[in-house]
């Protein structure tokens, strides 16, 4: 296929909100592809490459931006690829000007929209509306396969550049291989969002399970006989910071075992620290030692996704949590309680804050494990209101804060366009050096500025308290957040999983219109 061809179907998809649209565009386009082009051209249209990351800055970028672009349209898809490929491998001294010259040949080579698309490719910049669920969904249709089948199998490919390949070319006999693994990460479940136990009670028309959400860092383990690996939630292997978790997991009675769980530190009484203390256990440098003896670990597993050959995720929540129950000991067991009275619940809740934990997760009993989703039947209710929301840019502070970027642009994902919906903005909750490492860390990802903004790649989650949710016309999504504040920076969340505007509508739902934005004073 020509570039120009894939660059032209992007444009399409980009410039329709029509979901039915995107998924026609997309489908057509994946049938086109040859086969050695499919992993190529699927990896692209969702925003991502084969090579990761290549090693080319805005640095080497922005010179290169400047070549005169070629008419006609003579680049194949394979030919990107190779010289991506060739990018990638390049090390050592005089690398960056080789890497300079070949991409600013690589452009010349290309038409004004070809060079467009793949500059934005290379910076993560490309958002179109072709996210990971709508691409199996396209999948689907163009292999002419059944939808739940693929979006089984891409709960467990890992790829979706892989998968589309392998239901592409070998139909659904090829999807049968994609299965959970022991020492496979998966990507984990996701929860959305209850006012209330009586709301989550009213969400879930099920039997259903109540229990402690502790803000700790996610973690997956998997067990193969005296091997455990340790991996959060962005799929990283943590093992070797986290002897504790280890070591109680070594100790179970099965040769091979998956578990879904968080691990926090402690004090002295056993209660919670906060989520920035926990996740000083998983620093770059790491006197792994010293740091158990300062900040000792728990863990507490909440899910069962295989127990020695038998997978468990697609089974219903209940016997995933017998299987738990049977092989674990209740001390690394997340506390539980199965109710559907209101008041039951509601002490159970109240139990969970008395020992210093979030909330509670509420979670249907009869609901498969749906990995890498934020499914309706696991539902999160806690004491304050909080968003994992995505830097989108930052203003120069003025009197004590001058010299540091402040005030944060915040945006939710928005899968329609595949871009963000800014929700408003905030400097509260920043201390010294909040703000000193966030400069540093912006600067860093800095695309453009103005006299007082600079605008960063969308790669930074923040955890956003907030009161409520306004409507409001001053931002393009529609809605504002009242008082808010930051709680965190999450470098254990990939963007992929902060919230969407789909969730943030929702919450305003189910608060009810209570603030005309016409009569309120601004959120900021």
């Amino acid at each position: 296929m020509l570039f120009a061809d894939l660059v032209a179907a992007s444009a399409r998809v980009a410039a329709t909100r029509s979901r039915l649209a995107k998924l026609r565009e997309l489908a057509q386009c994946l049938q086109a592809l040859a086969p050695d082009e499919i992993e190529i051209g699927v990896l692209w249209l969702a925003g991502e490459t084969r090579q990761g990351k290549i090693g080319v800055g805005y640095s080497v970028l922005q010179p290169s931006a400047q070549v005169a672009p070629a008419v006609p349209a003579t680049l194949t898809l394979r030919d990107v690829d190779d010289v991506l490929t060739l990018l990638q491998g390049m090390r050592g001294a005089g690398s960056a000007a080789r890497r300079k010259s070949i991409l600013g040949d690589l452009l010349g080579r290309a038409t004004a929209d070809e060079q467009s698309f793949l500059l934005r490719l290379l910076v993560g910049e490309l958002r179109q509306g072709a996210l990971a669920g709508l691409m199996v969904d396209a999948i689907a249709e163009a292999a002419k396969l059944p939808v739940a089948d693929v979006r089984r199998a891409s709960m467990y490919s890992g790829h979706v550049g892989g998968l589309a390949h392998v239901a592409l070319t070998q139909g659904l006999a090829g999807l049968e291989r994609f299965r959970i693994e022991v020492l496979s990460p998966i990507a984990p479940m996701l929860a959305q969002t209850a006012t209330d136990v009586a709301d989550a009670l009213e969400q879930l028309s099920s039997d259903v399970a109540f229990e402690w959400k502790v803000d700790g860092a996610r973690v997956q383990v998997h067990k193969a006989g005296d091997e455990v690996r340790v991996y959060t939630r962005s799929l990283n292997d943590v093992t070797a910071a986290v002897p504790e978790v280890v070591e109680a997991v070594r100790t179970i009675d099965a040769r091979q075992i998956v578990l879904d769980g968080e691990t926090v530190a402690l004090d002295a009484t056993g209660r919670p620290l906060p989520f920035q203390v926990t996740m000083r256990r998983f620093g770059r440098k790491l006197d792994v030692d010293a740091l158990r003896a300062e900040l000792p670990l728990h863990v507490y597993f909440f899910d069962c996704l295989l127990l020695d050959e038998e997978s468990l995720a697609d089974r219903p929540a209940r016997e995933r949590f017998a299987a738990m129950e049977r092989v674990l000991p209740e001390s690394i067991r997340i506390p539980r309680l199965a109710t559907r009275d209101v008041d039951v619940a509601t002490d159970f809740y109240d139990r969970a804050l008395a020992s210093g934990h979030e909330g509670v997760m509420a979670k249907s009993l009869d609901s498969a494990y749906e990995a890498g989703s934020r499914g309706a039947s696991w539902l999160k209710i806690k004491h304050v209101h909080t968003l994992d929301l995505v830097v989108l840019a930052a203003e120069w502070g003025s009197g004590r804060r001058k010299g540091w970027l402040s005030n944060l642009h915040l945006g939710a994902r928005d899968p329609a366009s595949g871009g963000f919906v800014m929700l408003g903005k905030t400097f509260k909750g920043l201390t010294d050096a909040m703000l000193e490492w966030q400069t540093k860390e912006f600067l860093a990802r800095e695309t453009h500025r103005d006299s007082y903004t600079v605008h960063v790649r969308p790669e930074m989650v923040v955890e956003i308290a907030f009161n409520d949710i306004q409507a409001s016309s001053q931002y393009e999504g529609g809605y504002a957040l009242r008082f808010a504040r930051v709680k965190a920076y999450r470098p254990d969340k990939p963007v992929e999983q902060a919230d969407t505007i789909e969730e943030i509508r929702r919450i305003y739902t189910a608060q009810g219109p209570l603030y005309d934005p016409a009569a309120s004073p601004s959120p900021n």
